[in-house]
């Protein structure tokens, strides 16, 4: 004969029923560290982009001047001269740039200086900050 089986719940199943208040804890702070690690990650990779592209911006705009220069026997007194027409000019066959073209991946517009420091004109962004000197980000991006 054989005696029918009861069905009983082990103590310690009923323990763990749930989780305690120092788990949810310490799973909110875990949830917290990896989005901030992630969040570092993706916004400075917006700003690398931003000085890759003012790099690009700079060594292109050069090569404008470049052109206008062999356009027209000189170098333009400013930017601008590369998107319209300056007075006086001969020999002009631009436009050479849009007027989007003459900021850095800030918006802020790029530094335009002739005589240049050891050569024809410099192009100069003043970084992120829009100071000239500065580190990292900051830093000044020059055309050499």
């Amino acid at each position: 004969m054989s005696l029918p089986r009861r069905i009983t719940r082990s103590p310690a199943l009923a323990m763990q029923a749930g989780m305690s208040l120092l788990e949810i804890i310490i799973v909110i702070v875990l949830i917290g560290a990896v989005l901030t690690l992630v969040g570092s990650r993706v916004l400075g990779g917006a700003d690398r982009a931003k000085v890759n592209l003012t790099r690009s911006t700079i060594q292109t705009l050069a090569g404008k001047i470049e052109n206008y220069q062999l356009d027209t026997g000189q170098l333009p007194a400013r930017l601008d001269d590369l998107v319209t027409q300056p007075s006086g000019v001969s020999g002009w066959l631009g436009p050479y740039a849009k007027a989007t073209e003459l900021v850095d991946g800030w918006g802020k517009p790029i530094t335009y200086r002739v005589p240049g420091e050891g050569q024809a004109f410099d192009l100069i962004s003043l970084g992120k900050d829009g100071r000239p000197g500065g580190e990292s980000y900051d830093a000044d991006i020059k055309f050499e």
